[in-house]
C-alpha cells in the first residue's frame, strides 16, 4: 500500500501469520466512535476516478532507463518532431526553385496540400494503432515511411513524383507525431509530462521557423533544394543507434497475437475517414487557386467530403463493421465537454501558429525585397516568444496544475496580436511588425501545447492513446483548414487586387509571381504603379488575419467553459 506522501509503507514482518486477512465484506463489531471517522470501506469508489487518482500519486517516473541515456532518448525522439515540423514550412522557400525545374506550376498548390492530406488523413489511424500495437515497433514504422517519402521527394524526377513524395512523408510524419506523445505518455510521470510536452512545442517551433531558412540556404547554395529534403535522411540516420537500442518498449497489449491486432483495427472507417480527408483538404486548398470556388470539380469535393464524414460519423456511432472498443473514432470523448473543448481550443491555436508563419515572411519579402533566407530570419521574433510561451507553460503547469487561465490569457493575447497585424500595411516599419508578431506568439504559445497534458490527465490511462490521437487530430485539422483557407484568401485578393491595377498582366504570370518570390516582380514596375500593387498585397495579407481573430475570440469564449481544476498534482500535495 502506499502512504499520500507516495512512500511505499511495509508491514513488520514478524507480524507476518499474527494479522488475519481482511476482506471488505467482512462484518466488524459495532464500533461507536465509527460515526466520528470515514472508513475506506464505507465510501463508495469510482472505479475510473480511482484509475486516475493512482496514476497522480505515482511519481516515480514509469521508465527503466535514466540519465544520460534518458537524455539521449528524450533528444532522439523529439528530432522527429523537428523534422515533421521542418517539412510542414521546407517548401515555402524553395517553391521557385521547383517550378524552374519541373514547370507545372498549375501543380503548385499540392506541394503543401499533398503533405497535409498525408498527415491529416492519418492522424486518428496512428492513434488507434498506437493503442493495439507496440509502440516501438510502431514508431519505427512511421519513421521509416516519412524517411522514405523524403527521398521519394529529394530524387522526384518529375512534379507528380514530388507530389507522392510528399503524400508519404505526410503519413509517416503523422505517425512519428502521435509516436512521441504516446512514448512521453508512457515514459514520464504525469507530474513531469507536462515539461516534456512543453518541449515537443520548443522543437515544433524551431522545425517550423527553420524550413524556409533551411529551404532557402540550400536553395541558394551549391547543394541545391533537392537536399531540403535529403536532410531527413541524414538526421535520421544520426539518431537511428538510439531508436534501435536505446528506445523503451511499451505494450498495451501484451500476449495478444499481431495478426489478432491486425484484424481488429476499425479498417472501414480508416477508409472512409481517410477519403473524407482528403476530398475536404482538396477543396479548401485548391479552391479558387486552381478551380473556381462554384467549378464542378471544387463543389464535387466538398459534396464528397461532408458525405463521407457523414457515413463516417454513422459508422463510428453503431460501431458498423467493427466494435465499440476498436472504432477507430473515440466517440466516448464526445461525451466529455473537457475534451471537446480542448479540441475546439487546440484547433484555434494551431491557426495562430501557421497563419503569421507564412504571412510575415512574405511581408517582408514584398515590402523589403528580402530573400527567402532574409524573410525567414525576420519571423525569429516571433517564434522565440511562442516557444518560450510553450516552456513557461509546461513547466508552470506541472508545478501548479490551474490550466485554464492559459487558454483565456492566452486567447486574449492571441486576439490583440491578431487585430495589431491586421493593421499592418506597406508603411509599416519592421519594428512594428516584430512588437504586433510577438504579442500574438505568446499568447499561441501559452497554451497551443497545454491540451496535450490536460487531456492525459483528464482520461484513464488506458485512454492516453486515443486521447494523443483526438488532440494531434485537432491540431493537425486546424492547421490544415487555416492555412488553406489563408492562402486562398490572400492568393485571391492579392490577384483580383492586381489584376484591376494591372489588367494587360495575364493572371497566371501575377499567380506565379505572388506564389513565388514575388518581390521581383513587385520591385520591377515603375514607383507609381508598385506602391499600388504594394498596398493590394499587404491589403490581401491583413485579411488572411480575421481567421487568427476568430480564432482567438473563439479560444476565449471557450475557455469560460474549462473546469476550475487542479491537474499533475498529487492529493497529498494539493
Amino acid at each position: 500500500m502506499s502512504t499520500t506522501s507516495g512512500e511505499t509503507y511495509v508491514p513488520n514482518r514478524d507480524l507476518k501469520g499474527v494479522i488475519p486477512e481482511v476482506h471488505l465484506n467482512v462484518e466488524k463489531p459495532v464500533d461507536q466512535d465509527a460515526s466520528k471517522r470515514t472508513s475506506m470501506t464505507e465510501v463508495d469508489i469510482d472505479p475510473v476516478a480511482l484509475e486516475k487518482q493512482e496514476a497522480v500519486q505515482t511519481e516515480a517516473p514509469p521508465r527503466e532507463i535514466t540519465g544520460w541515456k534518458w537524455g539521449l532518448v528524450v533528444v532522439s525522439i523529439l528530432s522527429s518532431i523537428f523534422l515533421f515540423a521542418l517539412d510542414n514550412t521546407v517548401v515555402a522557400d524553395i517553391q521557385p526553385a521547383i517550378i524552374a525545374n519541373f514547370g507545372d506550376i498549375q501543380k503548385l498548390p499540392w506541394l503543401t496540400g499533398a503533405f497535409l492530406i498525408g498527415s491529416a488523413s492519418t492522424n486518428l489511424v496512428w492513434g488507434k494503432v498506437y493503442g493495439q500495437m507496440e509502440a516501438k515497433i510502431t514508431y519505427l514504422i512511421s519513421l521509416v515511411i516519412f524517411e522514405v517519402g523524403s527521398a521519394l521527394c529529394g530524387a522526384a524526377p518529375t512534379m507528380n513524383a514530388l507530389i507522392i513524395g510528399r503524400v508519404i512523408a505526410g503519413v509517416g510524419g503523422s505517425g512519428m507525431y502521435v509516436g512521441v506523445m504516446t512514448l512521453l505518455s508512457v515514459t514520464t510521470s504525469i507530474q513531469e509530462r507536462p515539461m516534456y510536452v512543453g518541449l515537443t512545442g520548443l522543437l515544433w517551433g524551431i522545425g517550423t521557423v527553420l524550413g524556409p531558412i533551411i529551404g532557402g540556404a540550400f536553395t541558394d547554395s551549391s547543394a541545391g533544394w533537392r537536399w531540403a529534403f535529403y536532410i531527413n535522411l541524414v538526421i535520421g540516420g544520426a539518431f537511428a543507434p538510439v531508436y534501435l537500442f536505446m528506445l523503451p518498449k511499451s505494450d498495451p497489449r501484451k500476449g495478444v497475437p499481431v495478426l489478432r491486432r491486425f484484424k481488429e483495427l476499425d479498417w472501414v472507417g480508416t477508409v472512409i475517414l481517410m477519403g473524407a480527408f482528403v476530398s475536404f483538404i482538396m477543396a479548401v486548398s485548391f479552391g479558387g487557386i486552381l478551380y473556381a470556388w462554384n467549378s464542378g470539380q471544387i463543389i464535387a469535393c466538398f459534396v464528397v467530403a461532408f458525405s463521407l464524414f457523414g457515413i463516417f460519423a454513422v459508422q463510428q456511432e453503431r460501431a458498423i463493421f467493427t466494435t465499440i472498443e476498436q472504432r477507430i473514432f473515440p466517440v466516448q470523448f464526445l461525451r466529455s465537454r473537457t475534451m471537446l473543448l480542448l479540441f475546439a481550443e487546440t484547433s484555434a491555436a494551431a491557426t495562430g501558429i501557421v497563419v503569421p508563419l507564412y504571412m510575415i515572411p512574405l511581408f517582408f519579402q514584398f515590402t523589403q525585397g528580402d530573400s527567402a533566407l532574409d524573410a525567414g530570419v525576420r519571423i525569429l521574433p516571433y517564434i522565440f516568444l511562442m516557444v518560450f510561451a510553450c516552456i513557461v507553460n509546461g513547466a508552470v503547469l506541472s508545478k501548479y496544475g490551474y490550466y485554464m487561465p492559459w487558454y483565456l490569457g492566452g486567447g486574449i493575447l492571441f486576439v490583440i496580436g491578431s487585430a495589431l497585424m491586421y493593421t499592418v500595411d506597406s508603411s509599416s516599419t519592421a519594428a512594428q511588425v516584430y512588437g504586433f508578431s510577438v504579442l500574438l506568439g505568446t499568447g499561441v504559445g501559452v497554451f497551443c501545447q497545454a491540451s496535450f497534458s490536460v487531456a492525459q490527465g483528464t482520461v484513464k490511462p488506458s485512454e492516453i492513446p486515443s486521447a494523443v490521437g483526438f488532440i494531434t487530430c485537432a491540431q493537425i485539422t486546424g492547421i490544415t483548414i487555416s492555412i488553406a483557407i489563408a492562402n486562398s484568401v490572400f492568393l485571391n485578393g492579392a490577384e483580383e487586387g492586381i489584376a484591376k491595377i494591372l489588367p494587360q498582366v495575364p493572371r497566371d504570370q501575377i499567380q506565379g509571381a505572388i506564389a513565388g518570390v514575388g518581390s521581383k516582380f513587385v520591385q520591377s514596375l515603375p514607383l507609381e504603379v508598385r506602391q499600388l500593387v504594394l498596398d493590394a498585397i499587404i491589403e490581401a495579407m491583413s485579411k488572411a488575419y480575421v481567421i487568427c481573430i476568430t480564432a482567438g475570440a473563439l479560444a476565449i469564449v471557450l475557455s469560460l467553459f474549462l473546469k476550475r481544476e487542479r491537474l499533475f498534482v498529487a492529493p497529498g500535495l494539493a
